[in-house]
């Protein structure tokens, strides 16, 4: 086990840096449309595989170090597009302009790297005395550990094939305009609305694959509820607040108008209790892990670790020490942008440092124990921001100059923290099993973090250009209302606004706290029957938030993943690779030719280029071509993971 093996090579750093910024960036994309990210440490794994292939000389260390900065960067973006467009919604920036990349980029790096000095200590304590299961991590290594079958030549190709099927629906809906992207009916009785809505995406079918039955089910039913339950009961009591030109749109129209405006808000007060309870049915789980990695501090400390052997060697815990110093001089400048007071950046500080330091311990513990894709780090923001939103709201009403936006500054960086710190654990799980050096997982760790970090403000700077984000609609009109969604920062803005204007309808809010309860006292109850399905009030939340045409895809490749496998729950010990692959092509495929497709306006805009940014071929297209050709994207998923998964039988 000592027997040194090339880890940090010249060509495991420069393919981590290539694959950290495209993963954060299809991330970002999808994050951003469907409220939802995934974990990409497999299929960055793959990539890994196939690439150092080529080279004479190549380990398993090697792979892991391309795929611990790869899954960096991925994780990255979740930090961001969770908490940073709030600022755009929130008419703080009036865009995403270059003007602002100092300011994102230092978020996102300052956050990034905190998150990954807060759980260096903890690695010890979480994988060796707690002996968690991380559960993606234990994936990743089997994949790494098998290199040369399934997930080797012929799991890259897959990749590269879904990818392309991927690009190319993407480029025929958004750019051809040969179908809609969502088919939709709706009708008005009397005086309600009653709709249904499917987004013709496999990336959100993919998603749902990847999250498994339990999860996408519940998402859906959040749907259900917000859209066939709460608007037809609620509309006839808010019809008279419809404006007219909503109303002449159609029924549709209203139906949107009702979500956006009130059934969202039934959404938030659920999203915040769930928050809360994430907080406290973790209490006494993450004080064990604290204790433990506090302990392993001062081991540390006495000498009692200094013979230990390579594979269990972290960074040193005075680098550590003197990094977050450091860290402390880029956030107290951000924080200066904002409040232009150093007393108050310095408070600020030490808040976000207390929360990122709890939270990328919750995230780290979380994600040992449900997997990086299933960690509720939107919890974790909200209750950051709600928490942060009403202490500054304490010290504006005692006359200090603060606004909401300083709340979203400080939950930008807690985000990006906690995010980053159950990835680098999951990460830190897998070098445990295949041999690596933890140290040099860290270094990488931060050179993902770096790399994902200067790529997020270009990525939504196109984003916002081409489609618009969450409830921007000066670019929304312009483009159909095909903006979008954004639902995570469009709930930080409300929280964090609604504090300061003290304007939120705490009467929705409290319907979903409601139903909140309810549902978390049936998922203790499904804990003690000791049932395979569960009910985390977050994923219903999500459901209840989301438009709903986002809810049924993803409903659709959970029963995708059902049919294949036999599993309600989402397991990487028992998901084959050969549709974990293929969904993961199609996510990244269309969610980089969706940044592709906002170059041409950013060269238009900064060179004055004309370069055509669609080339319609219908005027008013229909949906039916893009049903048939995801029908068929649907079912290639479904052959490629029954086949597999005979073959495993």
């Amino acid at each position: 086990m000592n027997k040194p093996l090339p880890e940090i090579t010249i060509k495991a750093i420069f393919l981590g840096i290539i694959l950290s910024m495209i993963l954060a960036g299809a991330n970002a994309y999808l994050g951003l449309f469907a409220g939802m990210t995934v974990s990409a440490s497999i299929p960055a794994a793959v990539i890994s595989m196939g690439v150092l292939r080529l080279f004479k000389n190549h380990s398993i260390l090697e792979n892991n170090i391309v795929q611990t900065s790869a899954s960096a960067g991925e994780s990255l973006a979740a930090g961001v597009i969770f908490t940073i467009p709030a600022l755009i919604l929130m008419n703080v920036w009036p865009s995403f302009g270059f003007d602002q990349y100092w300011i994102i980029t230092g978020i996102a790096a300052t956050g990034g790297l905190v998150g990954v000095l807060f759980t260096i200590p903890l690695r010890r304590a979480l994988i060796l005395e707690e002996k968690l299961q991380f559960p993606e991590g234990v994936a990743t290594a089997e994949v790494l550990r098998t290199g040369e079958g399934e997930a080797g030549k012929a799991g890259v190709l897959l990749m590269v094939y879904a990818s392309l099927a991927g690009a190319v629906l993407k480029l025929g809906a958004e750019f051809f305009k040969l179908w809609s992207g969502v088919a939709s009916t709706a009708v008005r009785v009397k005086s309600t609305f009653f709709s249904f809505q499917f987004n013709l995406s496999p990336a959100l079918i993919s998603v749902g694959y990847i999250v498994g039955l339990n999860i996408s089910l519940l998402v859906f039913g959040g749907g259900v509820l917000g859209r066939w339950v709460f608007l037809p009961i609620l509309a006839p009591g808010f019809l008279d607040q419809i404006p007219t030109d909503v109303m002449a749109g159609g029924a549709q129209d209203a139906v949107n108008w009702l979500h956006n405006n009130k059934i969202k808000y039934i959404g938030v007060g659920s999203m915040i209790v769930g928050g809360l309870w994430a907080l406290i049915n973790l209490r006494s789980s993450v004080t064990r892990g604290i204790k433990s990695g506090l302990e392993a501090v001062r081991k540390t400390r006495r000498g009692e670790t200094s013979d230990i052997p390579r594979e269990e060697r972290d960074t040193p815990l005075t680098w550590v020490g003197i990094a977050l110093l450091v860290s402390l001089i880029p956030i107290l400048a951000i924080y200066m942008t904002v409040v232009h007071s150093i007393v108050l950046s310095a408070f600020m500080a030490v808040i976000m440092l207390l929360a990122g330091f709890l939270f990328s311990a919750v995230a780290a513990y979380m994600a040992g124990l449900v997997g990086s894709s299933n960690n509720p780090i939107s919890g974790v923001t909200i209750a950051t921001v709600l928490s942060t939103s009403l202490l500054l709201f304490v010290l504006y009403r005692a006359g200090v100059n603060v606004g909401p936006s300083a709340a979203i500054f400080i939950g930008a960086i807690v985000c990006s923290a906690a995010a980053i710190g159950g990835d680098n654990l999951q990460d830190l799980k897998t070098g445990h099993i295949v041999g690596a050096t933890p140290w040099k997982q860290q270094v990488m760790q931060a050179v993902g973090v770096l790399s994902g970090s200067v790529v997020m403000m270009p990525v939504l700077y196109m984003l916002h250009q081409r489609y618009g984000i969450g409830t921007d609609a000066h670019l929304a009109v312009e483009l159909q209302g095909h903006a979008l969604e954004a639902p995570q920062a469009s709930l930080m803005a409300n929280i964090a606004r609604g504090v300061f204007e003290q304007n939120l309808p705490w009467d929705l809010i409290g319907i979903g706290a409601a139903v909140a309860i309810l549902i978390i006292a049936l998922d203790k109850t499904l804990e003690a029957r000791g049932s395979e399905f569960r009910t985390p009030i977050l994923a219903v939340a999500v459901g209840i938030y989301l438009p709903f045409h986002l809810s049924v895809p993803i409903f659709v490749g959970g029963m995708i993943a059902y049919l294949t496998s036999g599993t309600i729950s989402h397991d990487e010990k028992k998901m084959n690779q050969s549709g974990l692959l293929l969904a993961s092509g199609l996510i990244t495929g269309e969610a980089l030719l969706g940044i592709l497709l906002a170059v041409p306006m950013m060269l238009n805009e900064f060179y004055g280029w004309s370069i055509p940014t669609e080339m319609a071929v219908f005027d008013d297209p229909g949906p039916w071509i893009g049903v048939i050709l995801v029908g068929l994207a649907s079912y290639w998923l479904y052959a490629a993971a029954k086949t597999y998964q005979k073959k495993r039988e």
